[in-house]
């Protein structure tokens, strides 16, 4: 039997691509499109939901999917680890699944599995993430997602070392890691994780650089995932054997 999908964003860059992906996948159907300023009752007879609107309506979307006992998959972005933490005991009580997805892309998520196993064994780490000029949030959930893996991989070693982080030039510190946020024309998404000690440094970079179908193989594994998770999941790296967990 074939899946009902709403949709919420689909008309953006993101949710245009969803869309487009959910078409091609077998057994799966949007029946509706809905914008940031749609009546959230047309979430009714869903069996999912797909949430690509803005950070301001997504927690309403959220709570709207869950609150019907329907499953939702999340890649909004502007969800952090303490805001998604209000949502786990609805979730937990509607025994339902809300799956945040921050970047679809695979090579996104492996950069930032590469940083957490590679934090521990630096003093310094740092994130400079660039997206296009349209964006409108900041750090990107990207971003705070790979300074949340960073520090949790340090749990032995403690906060990573951010000198005069009182300085409003020094980024904003995200799990201690400080995040330094460009938005530009000609750039569709870029992130810098830069890790140093003494007389060295690693630097891992993952682009976005000719067209954002490259979220589209994070998408077509993300849909059927959420459609029977249960709980709180966050990251494609739950998806995909990457040698690392995601800590919800």
């Amino acid at each position: 039997m074939t899946k009902k999908v709403a949709l919420v964003g689909g008309s953006g860059k993101l949710g245009t691509i969803i869309a487009q992906v959910i078409d091609e996948l077998d057994g799966f159907e949007v029946v509706r499109s809905l914008t940031s300023s749609s009546e959230l009752s047309e979430l009714d007879g869903a069996d999912l939901v797909v949430d690509a609107s803005t950070p301001q309506v997504s927690v309403d979307v959220v709570r709207a999917a869950v609150e019907r006992g329907i499953n939702v998959l999340v890649g909004t972005s502007g969800w952090s680890a303490e805001r998604i933490a209000l949502m786990r005991p609805l979730v937990e009580a509607a025994g339902t699944g809300a799956v945040f997805v921050p970047n679809f892309s695979l090579g996104s998520v492996l950069g930032s599995a590469l940083a957490a196993a590679a934090a521990p064994f630096f003093s310094s780490a740092e994130i400079v993430e660039a997206h296009r000029d349209m964006k409108i949030d900041s750090p990107s959930g990207t971003a705070v997602r790979t300074a949340e893996l960073i520090a949790a991989s340090r749990s032995e070693q403690g906060p990573v070392s951010a000198p005069h982080a009182d300085q409003r030039a020094r980024g904003q510190q995200v799990a201690s890691v400080p995040v330094h946020s460009l938005r530009r024309p000609g750039v569709i998404a870029r992130q810098e994780v830069i890790l140093s000690g003494p007389g060295e440094s690693l630097t891992i970079t993952h682009d976005t650089v000719v067209s954002a179908q490259a979220y589209a193989p994070g998408i077509r594994l993300a849909v059927p995932f959420a459609l029977d998770a249960r709980g709180i999941v966050v990251g494609i790296e739950n998806m995909i054997d990457i040698g690392i967990q995601a800590r919800s």
